[in-house]
């Protein structure tokens, strides 16, 4: 599945001169590839000079927008295209398995990523008064909108004032506030406002993936889980896979696999103790299913991985 609208529509002049202005305001704050924090905590500024491969990683709760290239995210088996047409929305703290497909030396992915503040989104639908569609609730904490000119306006002015910084910390969260409402009053605005509701399915289902995060090392009890969230086993499980695409368990093993593999690749860790550590018992258990994972052995992976570094 590839959910974003295939037609081929037509770009407004006054979009496309945003967000080429948006593309050499990042493009001069991220001169570099990688992630790059900024003078304004909930926005960072990604850039790559080339095509990636698929990637496993954790996706925490953030507006992703693309301003130049393209970018695959994989979730379960769901593919979610974003580009300069489309932005993506993650509700909760989600294993995803992303890819850059279009990016060059010449014409590099640039992409800004704007942290999601719950407690706003719940104080803009008090004033909004609209109430969040129940069937929102059932679906992905993962999903594309287009991309519309007064939300790029207001992506724009936050990002001016990194040439600013002494206005930044007065006016940054008036734009950060705008462009959470550009996407609550946008066309999947309903999604994000029943994915924040307060206490509602989607909030309790957060609760067990926090708990999950940090207990990700010990054996998995549905029931601790379930009572967590307040919902029962069965409906814990069926919420759980609704939002995530997986079940708590394939999503407690990303996690213990992904942290093994930032324990071998920042602190050092040799596989078995970052597997022993993560909770595998078994280390060949814990290659295999590292293998599934990122395709290759732990130390095979890791020395590739170093080795496209440095």
């Amino acid at each position: 599945m590839i959910d974003r609208d295939s037609r081929v529509v037509p770009v407004h002049p006054a979009l496309e001169a945003q967000r080429v202005e948006l593309a050499d305001r990042v493009a001069r704050n991220a001169p570099g590839d990688g992630v790059h924090p900024s003078v304004i905590g909930a926005l960072s500024l990604i850039r790559a000079s080339a095509p990636s491969q698929p990637l496993p990683s954790v996706y925490h709760p953030s507006l992703c927008v693309v301003v130049q290239g393209c970018k695959h995210a994989l979730l379960g088996d769901e593919v979610y295209v974003y580009d300069p047409l489309h932005y993506l929305v993650v509700s909760m703290t989600l294993p995803v398995t992303g890819q850059i497909i279009d990016a060059s030396p010449e014409l590099p992915y640039l992409c800004l990523r704007i942290e999601i503040d719950a407690a706003q989104v719940n104080e803009l639908q008090a004033q909004i008064g609209s109430p969040a569609s129940g069937d929102a609730g059932r679906q992905r904490a993962l999903f594309l909108a287009r991309t519309d000119a007064p939300l790029l306006d207001a992506v724009l002015r936050l990002v001016r004032l990194l040439d600013t910084p002494e206005e930044a910390a007065v006016l940054a969260p008036l734009a950060l506030r705008e462009i959470h409402y550009r996407v609550l009053t946008g066309e999947l605005g309903q999604r994000l406002r029943a994915l924040c509701a307060i206490d509602g399915p989607s909030q309790r289902v957060a609760r067990a993936i926090e708990l999950l995060k940090q207990r990700y090392a010990e054996p998995l009890r549905i029931d601790e889980l379930a009572a967590a969230a307040h919902m029962s086993p069965s409906s814990l499980h069926a919420r759980f896979k609704a939002a995530t695409a997986m079940s708590p368990l394939q999503f407690q093993k990303q996690l213990r696999l992904q942290e093994a593999r930032r324990m071998m690749l920042v602190d050092g860790l040799e596989a078995a103790a970052a597997g022993h550590r993560v909770g595998y018992e078994s280390p060949s258990q814990f290659s295999r299913e590292y293998r599934r994972l990122f395709g290759a052995p732990p130390r095979r992976e890791i020395e590739a991985m170093r080795m496209e570094g440095g």
